[in-house]
């Protein structure tokens, strides 16, 4: 993909509603007594980018995002933001998401596929976001993996399963949509 076209109306249009879903939905959130961290619709969004983005742009927008809650500008889980959010026990989270969903990105394929969607964000995304949550839970509560385990991942496996296959049926619904008008 040249320049022109990673950085065409089009793209950037989409890139910028996925930077502001982004933010909007770190807001649709619930805790749990148990853990620092939220049931959010974020991770939903997260997906639905990847699902709609090439790889680049996945990051790109996943950076942003992450740019403007560490400048302070409140988008993170919970309307929080600022550095001090990526070094507490949910950061882990934060910074994972630049890594997977740039990955689930390009696992996606040119196809657009319900199950191999459901699959990259399944098998990818939601394991090195894990991975990211417990590292980041372990660094800044000082607990061990099982416990990280307990407060970062089990209680989120079900919820997060069932919304990669609802931002993967809705990225096949857009990506149909986006495919007709070229």
């Amino acid at each position: 993909m040249d320049k022109m076209t990673l950085f065409s109306i089009r793209n950037l249009t989409k890139m910028a509603v996925c930077i502001a879903l982004c933010c909007v939905s770190a807001y649709i959130s619930f805790p749990l007594p148990f853990t620092p961290g939220m049931v959010t619709a974020l991770t939903l969004v997260m997906n639905l980018t990847a699902f709609l983005l090439t790889p680049k742009q996945t990051f790109i927008v996943i950076s942003g995002y992450i740019l403007l809650g560490i400048v302070g500008l409140p988008v993170f889980v919970g309307g929080t933001a600022g550095l001090g959010k990526i070094l507490g026990p949910t950061g882990g989270f934060i910074l994972a998401f630049a890594v997977a969903y740039p990955i689930v990105s390009s696992l996606k394929g040119n196809l657009i596929s319900l199950r191999r969607y459901f699959l990259a964000a399944v098998c990818i995304g939601i394991p090195i976001t894990y991975i990211g949550g417990v590292v980041g839970m372990m660094l800044s509560l000082h607990i061990n993996i099982w416990q990280a385990l307990v407060m970062a991942v089990f209680p989120f496996i079900p919820g997060d399963i069932i919304k990669s296959f609802a931002a993967a049926w809705i990225g096949i619904k857009l990506n149909r949509i986006f495919t007709k008008d070229i």
